[in-house]
């Protein structure tokens, strides 16, 4: 089987990593080896599988899996929620996702706390961050005059 049995190439999954990590993991956009890492990694699970005669759609759920593994759970989208949940009488929706990027370093002592897995956000002490977050992004908005 050659290359072009199959749509599947370096650029595709690349381009598609880059563009989530930009959406929900900025502080990962710039780190080349993570992204050249996991990139090559979904590739060859794509190409072994489709090599052993899987179809697309298994070789792209499971390169999908390897691409984005570990990375479901985001502290910007988090923050960004709380934002638009708590805090939209206050902080405009369009200017959310730059506030909360600016509050991640700022919030890094309260997500320490806890295990951040791909389904954190499903689990009882999810319910915990959020409330904890939520105090501490009342803390730096009335510290930083934005309330």
């Amino acid at each position: 089987m050659n290359r072009k049995d199959y749509p599947a190439d370096m650029s595709y999954f690349r381009l598609s990593l880059v563009a989530f990590l930009r959406e929900s993991h900025p502080e990962l956009v710039a780190d080349e080896k993570f992204i050249n890492a996991r990139t090559q990694a979904a590739l060859d699970i794509y190409e072994d599988i489709m090599k052993n005669g899987g179809n697309p759609l298994e070789a792209e759920h499971w390169a999908n899996e390897t691409l984005f593994g570990k990375l479901h759970f985001s502290k910007q989208d988090t923050l960004k929620n709380i934002l638009w949940d708590e805090f939209s009488n206050k902080i405009p929706e369009d200017e959310a996702r730059d506030l909360a990027i600016r509050l991640l370093p700022e919030c890094e002592d309260v997500f320490a706390l806890y295990t951040l897995t791909d389904d954190f956000a499903y689990s009882p002490e999810y319910e915990l961050l959020y409330t904890e977050l939520t105090g501490a992004i009342a803390l730096y908005l009335e510290s930083n005059e934005l309330q």
